[in-house]
């Protein structure tokens, strides 16, 4: 709610500014038309883990061979200059504007694809303590413009972080999995049954692997990924 009243009075008493170069913003978007041009497409995407693709196809080579326990990835930017550097304002620098920014591009493309709409959003949990340190979830301010602009109900409570996980960053995919192993439960069966679960970046995918088997095994029929960049 408090998050809500800080947008709308942000919306109307401050303009919008470009983040990266501090142009006027288009159309109530803190990007200016030069600036949103320039962000890294991800362009041709495996549909599944959203993995970039030489040319256009339904499937990369690893999702063929082994499929991971969730259905779609919808990740419309690359993690590159200079999304990379907004997500680590976001994450690292406690600056929330990106997440306002990131998270109307995010239901931008959410809007653009195929098929129904997700029953709700699930942002990946932050351990309490990681919660503590940093002050917020990053997924979860990801999430809320994302939800408002689509409609969709975001439930941040639906799953829960029960390991304090050591950060993912500069590990190998093997070491990925293993330090994510069991890390997340679903204390309640969900009312619905296709959910999207929203990241910042999915990178191995580890970590919404792990969550989407939580939730799968809670009784949902469909799991999407929704992330802002793919690593």
């Amino acid at each position: 709610m408090v998050y809500d009243w800080l947008t709308i009075v942000q919306g109307r008493l401050l303009p919008a500014t470009c983040l990266l170069c501090g142009a006027p913003g288009e159309a109530d978007l803190d990007l200016c038309p030069g600036c949103r041009a320039a962000l890294p497409a991800i362009g041709p995407a495996c549909r599944c883990c959203g993995a970039a693709l030489e040319a256009q196809g339904p499937l990369c080579g690893a999702c063929l061979r082994r499929p991971p326990p969730f259905e779609a990835t919808l990740a419309p930017y690359r993690y590159a200059s200079p999304v990379d550097h907004l997500i680590w304002q976001l994450k690292f620098r406690g600056r929330l504007a990106p997440a306002r920014t990131l998270g109307r591009l995010l239901a931008d493309a959410g809007r653009d694809r195929e098929g129904p709409l997700p029953e709700c959003l699930v942002p990946v949990p932050l351990h309490r303590r990681r919660l503590g340190e940093r002050g917020y979830n990053q997924a979860l301010e990801l999430a809320r413009p994302v939800a408002r602009e689509l409609g969709v109900p975001l439930a941040p409570r639906l799953a829960r972080r029960t390991h304090a996980t050591p950060p993912q960053a500069e590990r190998s995919g093997r070491e990925r999995r293993r330090n994510v192993r069991g890390a997340f439960t679903v204390p309640q069966p969900p009312a619905a049954r296709h959910v999207a679960i929203v990241d910042d970046v999915v990178t191995s995918g580890a970590t919404v692997a792990e969550l989407a088997r939580a939730l799968r095994r809670a009784g949902v029929e469909r799991v999407e990924v929704w992330a802002v960049a793919r690593a």
